[in-house]
């Protein structure tokens, strides 16, 4: 279908617990722009203001106030929803989105309805959608990308598991509608930050203690499953000069300790559920590939560690599979449903009813 340039911008949104990521179309790809959800606040040493740096440069400049707002996975009080906006609009205006655009944004397994109703007034605030708004599941729009370009996702029969920084969430998927979902906090990516912080501090014997933040750092650019390889570092001692120290065990470690629980959480508690809901839909799911997605899903070997030792314990031959870089997967579904939107002219004005 032609359009004409008044037609709207599609744009995909996952504003997530670590990271927030926005996706527009670049001709026939797409363009991901990824910043970490956090700010750092400080006051001007001239006229007393308070002012706020955001992402990458308040980690670096601010590591001892960095707060990562959405740690819980939605803005659910007052003050982190100011905040989440505060945040957003940087966004909008760093990426010039247009006001007349179709957002689609991720909407986290989190049962939380104020915070799902917080984290939409949050998009529906600032300048953009004025055409439409609509969020979908994040355990959905990450899926799309793992089948394909053309939404070919929503016409499956599916189980879509999202490793993400703050929970882990199941779903099994009839057609993009959700038969069962399954959330929980007890296993999560920022809980494996602690390990390998943890970890370093035993393996050094004291010697070297790091924030969970450097932690983070070290699993997303060393950790492997695999092909680990160990790896040094430099810290500035307390009162002067440096330590260096070499890193063997602590990441990997803390990586497969992280496999081992989500499987079992899976195995033991999402699986047993669908299975006595719908135990049709649960045979035909461990027929079908099983998507992996979130960030955890990005680091190397943990997908075909997941595929083995989940097969392993269900004693049933599995295939799990994920999107190219997880991590910018749901923004990219998100995405590739607003463009849906427009293609079937599936939007009106602000002042029109949605249908």
């Amino acid at each position: 279908m032609a359009h004409s340039s008044s037609d709207p911008t599609p744009v995909g949104i996952k504003i997530g617990s670590t990271r927030t990521v926005v996706a527009t179309p670049d001709g026939r790809s797409i363009d991901t722009d990824t910043t970490l959800t956090c700010l750092a606040e400080y006051e001007d040493v001239l006229s007393g203001e308070q002012h706020a740096i955001f992402g990458q440069q308040a980690v670096d400049e601010y590591p001892e106030r960095v707060e990562f707002m959405l740690r819980t996975g939605l803005p659910e009080d007052e003050r982190r929803t100011k905040e989440t906006a505060r945040f957003f609009e940087r966004i909008v205006t760093a990426n010039d989105l247009p006001a007349n655009s179709v957002v689609v944004y991720a909407i986290p397994a989190v049962n939380n309805e104020a915070g799902i109703d917080n984290l939409g007034n949050v998009i529906e605030s600032t300048p953009v959608g004025d055409r439409l708004i609509r969020g979908y599941p994040e355990s959905l729009c990450g899926s799309i990308p793992a089948f394909g370009r053309q939404l070919a996702a929503i016409g499956r029969v599916f189980i879509s598991i999202n490793l993400g920084s703050t929970n882990i969430g199941a779903c099994a998927y009839q057609r993009g509608e959700q038969l069962v979902r399954f959330t929980t906090g007890s296993i999560a990516g920022n809980e494996v930050d602690r390990w390998i912080a943890n970890n370093i501090e035993e393996e050094t014997q004291g010697r070297v203690n790091v924030d969970e933040s450097t932690a983070r750092e070290y699993k997303e650019n060393h950790g492997a499953l695999d092909d680990f390889e160990p790896f040094t570092d430099v810290i500035q001692q307390p009162g002067g000069g440096t330590h260096e120290f070499t890193i063997n065990r602590s990441v990997v470690d803390g990586i497969n300790r992280y496999v081992d629980k989500a499987v079992e959480t899976i195995a033991d508690e999402f699986l047993p559920q669908l299975a006595n809901d719908h135990m049709k839909i649960y045979k035909h799911s461990l027929e079908e590939p099983i998507v992996l997605n979130g960030g955890m899903a990005s680091i190397p070997d943990l997908v075909e560690a997941f595929e083995r030792r989940l097969g392993k314990k269900l004693q049933h031959d599995i295939d799990v599979i994920a999107p190219e870089t997880p991590e910018t997967a749901a923004a990219r579904g998100a995405l590739q449903i607003a463009e849906q939107f427009i293609d079937q002219d599936w939007y009106y004005s602000v002042d029109e009813q949605t249908p």
